[in-house]
Order: C-alpha cells, then sequence, then structure tokens
C-alpha cells in the first residue's frame, strides 16, 4: 500500500482498476479496507484512490487541528500528488461529510458524488444528533473502546446471520485509539456545510438507510436543496454498504456511468443465504454472509 507524505501529513492509500478516476472515503471508527465489496463492482471500469484518513488505519496519527475541512485538505493533496484533477467522490458516513467538503472546496473538480447515510450538518439540532453524538462519548470515557465497539457492532448488525459482520466489526473498531475517535467525533458536530451547499454543481446521489441512525427525512431534505438523486435502502440499518451489497453497488455504478438509477424494488437489505450441508463434513455450515467482508465502520 502506498505511502504519502507531505509536511506532517502522512496518508496511507491504495490504487485499483483504470479509467475514470473514484476517490473512495471511508466511515469513522475504520479505514480504507472497508470498500472491498465495492471496489470489487467498481473497479473493472474505474481507476480506484482508497485512502485511509488521517489518525485512521495504516495513515500517520493526528498532528495538525482534527477538522472535516483538513481531511478534505489532506485528500485533495493527495489526488494533486497523483495528479488527479476531476475526481468522482463516494463517501459514507463521516467520509461523506469529508466527501462532500471536497466538492465544496473545489466545485468544479468533483463531476459526480455519492453520499451514504450522511448529512450536511453534523450540529446539535435534534435529540438523535445529540444521542448520537454524546453517548459513545459517554461510554467511550466510561467503558473503553473495545466495550463499546461490541455495542456499536451489536446496533449496525443485529441479525443473527450477520454474526461474521458483527465480530470484525468489534474487532476493528474496539482497535482504534480512543483519543483519535472521539477528537474525529467531536470534529464532525463542529462541521456544517449548509451555507455552502448553493455552489455545489456536482451531479449527487444520496443513498440513505431506512434504520439509520439519522433521519431519511431528513436526507430528503437535503436531497431536494441540492438537487440530488435519492435511494432509500429498506431494512438496511448504517452499515449501508454492507448490509446492501447489491443496492449500494448497483446504485453507484449508475451514477457513475450516468444511467437511470435501478428500480425503486431493488432498494432492499441483502438477505440470509440458506444454511446448506457441507459435502463431506456432515453438520451445518454455522452461517453464511450476503458476501465478503474488509473492515467495517461505525460511523
Amino acid at each position: 500500500m502506498p505511502l504519502f507524505q507531505q509536511e506532517s501529513l502522512s496518508l496511507h492509500y491504495l490504487v485499483r482498476g483504470q479509467g475514470e478516476p473514484i476517490l473512495l472515503i471511508h466511515g469513522l471508527g475504520s479505514s480504507g479496507a472497508d470498500w472491498s465489496m465495492q471496489v470489487a463492482a467498481l473497479e473493472r471500469r474505474f481507476r480506484l484512490i482508497v485512502p485511509d484518513l488521517p489518525g485512521c488505519g495504516h495513515s500517520g496519527p493526528l498532528r495538525d487541528a482534527c477538522s472535516i475541512a483538513n481531511f478534505a485538505i489532506a485528500l485533495w493533496a493527495l489526488l494533486d500528488h497523483l495528479e488527479v484533477k476531476r475526481p468522482n467522490i463516494i463517501g459514507f458516513s463521516l467520509g461523506g461529510a469529508v466527501a462532500l467538503e471536497m466538492a465544496l472546496q473545489r466545485p468544479e473538480s468533483v463531476p459526480r458524488l455519492a453520499l451514504i447515510n450522511s448529512l450536511a450538518s453534523y450540529h446539535i439540532d435534534h435529540w438523535r444528533k445529540w444521542l448520537e453524538a454524546r453517548v459513545p462519548r459517554m461510554l467511550i470515557t466510561l467503558l473503553g473502546m473495545k466495550r463499546v465497539a461490541k455495542m456499536f457492532a451489536a446496533r449496525l448488525f443485529p441479525h443473527p446471520w450477520q454474526k461474521s459482520m458483527r465480530d470484525r466489526a468489534a474487532a476493528v473498531i474496539g482497535s482504534v485509539p480512543a483519543a483519535s475517535y472521539l477528537a474525529i467525533l467531536k470534529a464532525l458536530e463542529r462541521w456544517t456545510a449548509f451555507d455552502r451547499l448553493p455552489s455545489l454543481i456536482s451531479r449527487t446521489l444520496i443513498i440513505a438507510a431506512e434504520h439509520d441512525f439519522t433521519t431519511v427525512a431528513e436526507k430528503r431534505l437535503l436531497a431536494r436543496r441540492i438537487g440530488a438523486e435519492i435511494a432509500v435502502v429498506q431494512g438496511s440499518r448504517h452499515g449501508t454498504p454492507f448490509d446492501a451489497v447489491e443496492s449500494t453497488n448497483a446504485s453507484l455504478l449508475a451514477l457513475m456511468m450516468d444511467r437511470p438509477l435501478p428500480s425503486v424494488v431493488a432498494w432492499t437489505c441483502d438477505e440470509p443465504k440458506p444454511i446448506v450441508p457441507l459435502a463431506f463434513a456432515g453438520s451445518l455450515a454455522e452461517e453464511h454472509e450476503c458476501g465478503p467482508l474488509g473492515r467495517s465502520a461505525h460511523t
């Protein structure tokens, strides 16, 4: 995995495929490895740049002031280094905030933008946002990252057939230093893009989970405000790139290839595959997932 270094900035990143460039930005508590199921679908047609944000994954620790704007500046520095002038950008949760910030910093440079379970502001203006911002902070302080990570993972992947996803999410989130996690959470809470939205000119897709931590109504309002298309994924929770792989990938491909979005009936959470006997073991497989999982994210 290549390393980009510039002054105090140190970013690990992956480049896969060839064609029009797409930058994929992961969520809080994870790394670029979260995109494994999307990389598999997109790399045949596009050049994918998949970084670990500062303080995340294999990138260097947080050094400068932690802010969504600084994350966006860091990723533009990486793209400038790679001579990528007009990237399409896909962001999940925290990564969606960074993606939107990037598109607002250089409006003419982002032709297509996809925001997955993300908002244009995380200022606390609703009790649900208070819960999602302040309760994790209190729990991490009291219980530590590993125990809280298990609680987060259970919210992300509550079904019995999702045990493998749940265990991986708990392990990945639990390995994040508490100081880094809390610093990024505070940066997200301070960030807003509302006053700059009129400058956004990217063709934009919002993917919203039916059971996300924040409401679908708020995402519909954002979609109307910026003229975005929206796909609401029925049955999905916050981890839509993992629990609704087919819907996510089909919608992203439609955006990136300037095609109509799939029919609404296609926007559903993945379902468990049936348990079948192992050919020679004489026992049943314990569980089956909807697809391979890289590293999981909380937000």
